[in-house]
This record gives structure tokens, C-alpha cells and sequence, in this order.
């Protein structure tokens, strides 16, 4: 029997001024967003989730997108009277909002404070005009650093995105770029290497003048030096935390936990005491909010089979720098570590992990080469 992992709440807002060359994501840019009505449909979907999780405590909640700040403070506020209403929300429990430079400002992160946000997430990349132009981002150096201040003034804790091996790039640009974040003591910044995702205009047409993979790697180096000389634990692949600041919603993604998921196209992992399923919702924001109504807006269910699970599992938990806790494997999926022997052994032959009695981690090689150890899963 699945013992129950900690349960979050993702809630997806779809929409952004424009769409960035580079993102994957399930986002539409729009002038007008019908706020109102998609809310009333986040209400629905939720209120029909319920039975799913009944009874169950909500631990973390997270607002992504898209651009979330692009809804006003009165209606995350209704959102979240909602959730309170119809969900066992923690009292303490961490609500991160993600936000872009150019859609914020001071009385807009007062008010969503007010309605509940605990922690926002900023999507920055770069503080440098010439590499924002080139990524295709809206906002500029100013407007970045303007919304990192204000973000620093108003919550306790906070995010920074920064990203690297941007068009053009070189390490001493992106040693500025640390500079001007550390300069607002983040207590959590997120460092991602700009990534040609399929199916996106970069995917189709890469930007000129990339920086070299030899090139790549030495800004990653130095920025994980330079962090950790300023006091940050590389606790996750792409992210780094004060102490007692690191974002816990992620932290039940990569440690297997459940999260229910609403809104177009946002994906859920929920775990019952026979089974473990991932569900996804019908995809465009206008077709969901039609198929919600008909309640026939979960577009995909899967149940995960006992071959599924050890490469879900450890395609999340070994994301973790400092591992996890061999018990977690069991507990999370209801197997015992026993069926990962044979790639674990592989994996060990190969200094991609290291393990005890207690602590299964991956090491720097691992995590260097963290697709080659996945694969081994498979």
C-alpha cells in the first residue's frame, strides 16, 4: 500500500504580453485576458478535483504561467479564497507567484501580498539590455532591476531567473549579471542554460553566436563558485537557497510528492492508496474553459505502471545535489529500491552515484551527466 506523499496545488495562468522565442510553455500572449470568466473556470475545475484529494492538507501553492502577474491582485485574491474554502491549505503554507519586469509594480506586489502571496518568482534572465533583446524578453535592465528592489522590499522571500550561455554571451557578462542579483540578496536564485526546446522559434532557428559547450561550462563553474562563496547551497540541478529559503513546492516536484494541477493544460501526479495516475488538462485556454463547464476538461489520464515508476521517480530525486533518503523510494511508489538494483549497479560502475544505508545521491559526475544516469532508469 502507497503511503501519501505531501500534496501541492499548481494553478497555471496562460496568458503573456508575448510569447519568448525560447518557451515550451503552455502560454498564448493576448491584449485581453478574460479574467473574470477564466477564474470562475479555475473554480470549477477545482471544486470537481476535490473528491480526488479529499480530506488531504494543500502544503505549497504556486502560481505559473505564462506571466501570473498579468492578473490583477483582486483576482488572485478571489483564487485563493477559493482554495482556502475549498481546500485544507496549510496555514503557513508557502503561495509563490511568478512575475516579469514591466508587469509589477510597488502597490501591485503590496496588494498580492495582502491577498496571500508569501514568495514571487521573478523571471529576470539577464540585467543586460543588448542579451534581453536578443532572447526576445519585453521588459529592460531597469524595469529588471526596478522589480528586484520592489520584490526585496516587500516579501520576505523571493526568486530570481537568471539564464546562461545567452546569444552573444561571455563569462564576464554573466559575472555582472551574478553581480547585479546579488546586489538585492536574493534568498533563492534559479540559473538556467538557455536550452533550444523542439517546436519553438528558437528550436527552429537558433540564434547566431552561441556561446561553445567548453564556453557554457566554464560560466556554470564559475557561477556555482561564485554562489557558494556568497552563501548559497546548490541544493538542485538549477537552484540556489540561503539557508531555510529553498522553494519547497519544488522541492515535493523533485521528491516525488503529488500536486494537483488546474487550468489549461496544467498537469497533476496524484497518488491513491492502489495506484499512482498523472492527469493533463485540455490544453487552450478557451477550450478549457468550454470543457470545464461540460466537466470533460481532463484531456489525458495515465496510470503509472511498476515500469513507470523508478525512472518518474529518479528522473525527479536525482535532480537533489544531497540525494534522498532511500526509504523515500518505497514510501513514494510502493516498491522496494531492490527493482533499481541492476541500474544502480550500472550507475555506480560508472561514478555516477554514490549510496549508503541511508542516502542515495548522485555525484559530480552524475550530476554533469545527469541524462546518461536517467537513461539508465529507463
Amino acid at each position: 500500500m502507497l503511503e501519501l506523499p505531501p500534496l501541492s496545488l499548481y494553478i497555471h495562468l496562460p496568458w503573456c504580453v508575448r510569447k519568448c522565442p525560447y518557451c515550451d510553455f503552455n502560454s498564448h500572449a493576448a491584449e485581453d485576458i478574460p479574467e473574470a470568466a477564466y477564474i470562475d473556470s479555475l473554480i470549477h475545475d477545482l471544486e470537481q478535483a476535490v473528491p480526488d484529494i479529499w480530506g488531504r492538507k494543500v502544503h505549497t501553492v504556486f502560481f505559473g504561467g505564462g506571466t501570473p502577474s498579468l492578473f490583477s491582485p483582486e483576482g488572485i485574491d478571489r483564487i485563493l479564497t477559493s482554495v482556502r474554502t475549498l481546500l485544507h491549505l496549510e496555514p503557513l503554507a508557502e503561495i509563490t507567484l511568478e512575475a516579469n519586469p514591466g508587469t509589477v509594480e510597488a502597490g501591485r506586489f503590496k496588494a498580492y501580498r495582502e491577498a496571500g502571496i508569501t514568495r514571487v518568482s521573478l523571471g529576470i534572465q539577464s540585467f543586460d539590455d543588448e542579451l534581453l533583446a536578443r532572447i526576445g524578453r519585453i521588459h529592460g535592465s531597469e524595469e529588471a532591476k526596478k522589480a528586484s528592489e520592489l520584490a526585496a522590499q516587500t516579501f520576505e522571500t523571493f526568486n530570481l531567473d537568471l539564464m546562461y550561455a545567452l546569444p552573444g554571451q561571455t563569462p564576464d557578462m554573466l559575472h555582472a549579471d551574478i553581480e547585479i542579483a546579488l546586489s538585492f540578496n536574493p534568498p533563492h536564485l534559479s540559473c538556467y542554460h538557455l536550452t533550444l526546446e523542439p517546436n519553438t522559434p528558437f528550436g527552429h532557428n537558433p540564434p547566431d553566436n552561441l556561446p561553445e559547450d567548453d564556453n557554457a561550462a566554464t560560466m556554470q563553474a564559475m557561477l556555482e563558485d561564485r554562489l557558494k562563496t556568497a552563501g548559497y547551497e546548490h541544493y538542485e540541478t538549477s537552484a540556489f537557497a540561503k539557508p531555510r529559503h529553498r522553494s519547497r513546492h519544488n522541492l515535493n516536484y523533485w521528491m516525488f510528492g503529488d500536486y494537483l494541477g488546474i487550468g489549461a493544460g496544467a498537469h497533476s501526479k496524484l497518488s491513491f492508496h492502489d495506484r499512482i495516475i498523472r492527469q493533463m488538462r485540455t490544453k487552450h485556454p478557451m477550450q478549457y474553459m468550454q470543457a470545464v463547464m461540460n466537466e470533460k476538461h481532463i484531456a489525458e489520464t495515465r496510470t503509472l505502471t511498476r515500469k513507470d515508476l523508478p525512472f518518474e521517480f529518479m528522473m525527479n530525486a536525482l535532480r537533489l545535489n544531497e540525494g534522498f533518503p532511500v526509504r523515500l523510494f518505497m514510501q513514494h511508489t510502493g516498491l522496494p529500491l531492490a527493482v533499481c538494483e541492476a541500474a544502480l549497479a550500472k550507475a555506480e560502475a560508472r561514478g555516477l552515484v554514490e549510496r549508503d544505508l541511508d542516502i542515495l545521491r548522485p555525484t559530480l559526475q552524475g550530476r554533469r551527466f545527469l541524462n546518461d544516469l536517467l537513461v539508465l532508469f529507463l
